[in-house]
Order: C-alpha cells, then structure tokens, then sequence
C-alpha cells in the first residue's frame, strides 16, 4: 500500500478539469454501482463487500475498460499501461497521482468504489487500499502502512447513519468525524454549507478526493478531535460516524484513529452527545452511532438518558447487544490481532477482558442516537430496544416521530379527543386466532414501512384506527364505535386517549389538521 494519496484538487482549475475527465472516464465504462453488479453477479458483489475478492478476480478476467477498473481499484491489481489507456485519461491520473507508474505496469494509489446515491446519482468513495469495506485485517501486510491512521470506506454502519439522517434543507451541516467523506457527500446535497472535521488529517484529504470526485461542493475541512475544530459554531445538522469503539488500545499505546476514541469505557460517545447541545441551532438535529456498556447492577436505559443534555429530545435505539468475550472477537479480527501468533492474540485478549472486567461492563450496546434541540422545558427522550428489521431511508421517519412527540407534548385528553387523525401510510390489519372461530383472539396493527411496527389493540383501538381518515374528530369516531358496540360512550371517551396516545407515539397513526 502506498503511503501517498492523490494531490487532486477541486481549488485548482487544471486539476478540476483532469477529475472531471477522470469522472467522465469511469461513467463512460459503467463503473458504478449498477454496472458493477451487473459485471460481478450478487454472488460475487456481495462476496467483495466482505472483502472477499476472489469472485471479482474469476469475474474480470477480461480486458474490458469495466474489467480494468474493478482489478485497478478495487482489487489492487497492477494493469498492463496498455490496458489502463483504452479505461482512463491514465496521463491525467498520474500527474494528480491516482495512479503510480510501475515499469510497464501502473497501480492504484487509493480504492475507488462505486456508491449509488439515494437519488440514483453515481458516486464513488475513497478510502485506504484494502479498507473499502471495514477492517484493517486486509491490509495486515501491506508495505507503507500506518495502521493507526488508515481510513476506512464504506460499511455498514456509514449507510445506516446514511439511511437515518434526516434530509430537510439547511443551511449549515457537520460531518464529525469524516473519514471517507461519505456523510459530508450526503449533506452536500441539502445543505448550503458542509464543514467535515477529522483527528487525522488524512482522512481530510481523502474526503477531499471523495467530494471532488463524485462531482460534489468542496466541504471546509478541520483537523481536530469532537467539537475543537468548530469553537463556539452552530449547526443546523450534525452527523457522526465515531470512533465508538470501547477498546483497551494497542499494545504500544497507539490506537486506530478510525475506530478507537482514545477515552476510557463510552466516554468519547457519552461526550460527543453532551457537547452537541452548545453546537446546534434551535431545532437542529445531531445524529450519530455509538457503543454503551450494559454495567452491572444499572439499567442500560438510565445510562443513556443520562446522556441527553438538558433541551433536547432524544430517541436512541439498540440495535444489537453483543456479550464481553463477543465484541472483543469481533474488534480482534477487524484489526487482524487473529493473525498474529497464539500467545500474541491470547495476551491482547486478555487485554480487551482485563478492559471490561475493571469497568464492570457485561455487554456492549450498538445503535442510533438522534438529538433535536427543542429548548422544551420538558423533553421528550425515548430509549428503547429495536433489534428488528426496518426499511432504510429512516430519515422521514426520525423526523416525524419528532414531529409527533411536539403534539404529545402539548394534548391532553381532551385534545386527543378533539384532534384529527390518519392511519399512517402501508399499516395492515391481521386478525390472530384458532381457525374457525368465530372471533379473534386479538388483532395485531402492523407497519410495513420505516421501522415496521407491530402492535396489539382490542376491537374498539381496531375499529378506531381503521375509520381514521382525518375527516372526523376522534371523540365523534369514538361515540358511533359505543353506539355500535353497546358501550357507554363516556365511559369509552375516558379510557381510550390512552390507547390514542400509544398509537401516535409508535406511528400507527398521524395527527392531521382540521378539514376546513
């Protein structure tokens, strides 16, 4: 791996005009997210994103421009000059160094990989050869390399943050933590102004590479660590992909800039989530992963409640828990400690236990952590358990369950009772039961879009959320559902807001204005 990254530069015209020749060279050989999985097969495509490259090898062992590029950037294969000319403006990717001569040979400097932006754009990220897909165990043996300042591509967890990160229109955007630049190239599309921040000060310049490429505004780029580089600054947006993981370090004391925080335990998570309140507008959102530690003898909600800084809400959800000895295997082999000698990944094993024994820590949390700031003197801060599947983009979602939590914050049950209603979009009904009876034992509402929701009612809850149209109060709806069912209908209008309350809460149904 070279340790030199390309000198393209969106400030210099003669540099501007060779990315965009370069630009146009890719699109020109179908080197996208589309046409690559059209080359590879989903076999192999998805075999590379595990960083699985002998599929791809099989599959482009021709010398179309389309193969060239896959071996060249994504592979790490050498190509013949003859090869890369019939691909690439090869004389213009040299002189901005996205290419190294090799004898008759040239190779890359950097992985490019294709990225298909959420409106069908195509884009291409830049990372560290060997690091498109997360891990620094691929790159293990590579000539030229600090470990400690590689930048990785992209993950799964740099689309997820992706998919959630609400998209209104801003004025002013921070990508925290930048790395590839992939949540900066994102904000560029919605937001006036990006600025993209990183401790290391090569994941700067490959962001750099990655929004010039891809045909981006340029971002400001900081180099520091959490808020340090911005001062006092406000954001209408804040994202973040941090380096959340709870590690005891390298054995040299040095750390993976991309992935270890260089704070004890969640602290550097903890942190970034108090901090962020100084730094965002009214009505901002920040929005990031992070990692917790489930410590003994205290309640994993609390910790992270504890977390939220005073006028904000908040909704933070645990994806996925992993035990002690799981997420020390996990974070082992991501930095190819497996491939050391026996002895060797014994001791640093040992580390990461001896690491979360003195803290106390039974198992690490993973999830989203989004934060409006409301300025409400009583927040809203939901904290809950999702390990079930959703559907991506999530940022609509996020932003309406926000919404949802301003109009709860504000009704009472008369107002419940006066509002109007809607049944969210794609909520279905399924009755459960033996067969034949003659009644269900319940009925379930359930959400096939956004975070896929299932929830119990009775019949009144279901006859209530299935004549929801907006056209008629709720205490109307619910005054024919007692004429038909033979209730009081005093008695219905006292228990049910609480029922309403739920089904706003979770989404099933949308509060809407009165029809004139």
């Amino acid at each position: 791996m070279s340790t030199h990254l390309p000198t393209a530069t969106a400030q210099d015209p003669e540099s501007g005009a060779r990315t965009d020749r370069l630009r146009a060279a890719l699109l020109a050989a179908d080197f996208t997210a589309d046409g690559l999985l059209e080359l590879l097969g989903a076999s192999a495509y998805a075999a590379l994103a595990r960083s699985e490259t002998v599929p791809a090898l099989r599959a482009t062992r021709g010398d179309s421009p389309l193969e060239t590029l896959v071996r060249l950037f994504l592979l790490q294969r050498p190509a013949p000059s003859r090869r890369a000319r019939a691909a690439l403006p090869v004389a213009d990717c040299l002189a901005d160094g996205w290419l190294v001569q090799d004898g008759d040979e040239v190779r890359a400097t950097v992985d490019v990989r294709p990225y298909g932006g959420p409106e069908g754009q195509d884009w291409w990220i830049v990372s560290d050869l060997g690091c498109a897909v997360g891990g620094a165990g691929g790159i293990q043996g590579a000539r030229g390399a600090d470990r400690t300042q590689l930048v990785l591509g992209v993950g799964g967890a740099s689309t997820t943050l992706a998919g959630i990160t609400v998209r209104t229109p801003v004025a002013k955007a921070l990508d925290l933590g930048t790395g590839s630049g992939i949540q900066a190239l994102h904000a560029a599309r919605h937001a006036t102004r990006v600025t993209a921040t990183d401790l290391n000060p090569r994941a700067l310049r490959i962001a750099a590479l990655t929004l010039a490429l891809s045909g981006a505004r340029p971002a400001e780029l900081r180099e520091g660590s959490l808020f340090e580089p911005v001062g006092a600054e406000t954001y209408d947006l804040i994202v973040s992909n941090p380096p959340f993981v709870i590690s005891p370090g390298l054995p040299d004391g040095a750390r993976l800039t991309y992935r270890d925080g260089g704070m004890g335990g969640d602290d550097l998570c903890r942190t970034l989530v108090q901090q962020s309140a100084a730094h965002l507008s009214d009505g901002g959102y920040c929005q990031l992963l992070a990692n917790w530690q489930h410590v003994a003898g205290e309640d994993w909600h609390d910790r992270l409640r504890s977390w939220v800084p005073r006028g904000c809400d908040a909704w933070i959800v645990q994806r996925e828990v992993q035990d002690v000895t799981q997420y020390a295997e996990l974070w082992l082999r991501d930095g190819g400690d497996h491939r050391a000698d026996a002895d060797a990944y014994a001791a640093r094993y040992d580390a990461w236990l001896d690491e979360f024994e003195a803290r106390g820590t039974k198992a690490v949390g993973f999830g989203w952590i989004t934060l409006r700031k409301s300025g409400s003197d009583t927040p809203s801060v939901t904290v809950e358990e999702w390990p079930h599947p959703v559907e991506q983009p999530l940022g609509d979602t996020v932003e309406r369950h926000f919404a949802r939590q301003d109009y709860l914050r504000t009704a009472d049950d008369a107002a419940l009772l006066a509002g109007h209603f809607k049944l969210a979009d794609e909520v279905v009904q399924e009755q459960v039961g033996l067969p034949g009876a003659e009644d269900p034992e319940h009925v379930v509402l359930r959400q096939n879009r956004g975070m896929r929701r299932a929830t119990k009612v009775d019949t009144v809850g279901a006859g209530f959320a299935g004549v929801c149209d907006g056209s008629l109060p709720a205490g109307r709806i619910l005054d024919a559902i007692a004429q038909l069912v033979g209730e009081d209908p005093v008695l219905l209008r006292d228990r049910t807001p609480e029922s309403i309350r739920l089904l706003v809460e979770q989404g099933f149904l949308e509060p809407v204005a009165a029809p004139r």
